[in-house]
């Protein structure tokens, strides 16, 4: 898949239901070393700030998650630092409050961030 797609596939998979890290993390189930039901299940509770406690964004956290499973682990902090120039935060609670970008977008935008370290 190329980014436009990765990125669309985040973003309906956030509007229909899946949390934050989830959709970031299954846009990239077809590239992990497990199977999409369990990346699904361990991505679950970083969603809404780590376990609703708005505290790291769910997209941060599944940047990380997919880095992590695929080998990236040295492209972990580029990618926040990235997603952090581009809201002014990473924190959950703050982003909400900031309101620039909608959750679905903010999904898709770290879907795209990934897309350029993974598919390379």
């Amino acid at each position: 898949m190329n980014k436009e797609e990765r990125m669309n596939v985040a973003r309906q998979l956030h509007r229909s239901g899946c949390n934050c890290c989830q959709a970031v993390v299954m846009a990239y189930a077809d590239r992990l070393p497990i199977d999409p039901e369990n990346a699904k299940k361990v991505a679950a509770p970083f969603g809404r700030g780590l376990a609703g406690c708005r505290e790291v964004c769910g997209c941060v956290s599944g940047m990380a998650m997919v880095c992590g499973l695929t080998g990236h682990n040295d492209d972990v902090r580029p990618l926040i630092e990235r997603f952090r120039e581009s809201h002014s935060d990473i924190v959950c609670g703050r982003l909400l409050q900031m309101g620039k970008k909608p959750c679905p977008e903010m999904v898709a935008e770290a879907a795209g961030l990934l897309s350029e370290v993974i598919e390379n």
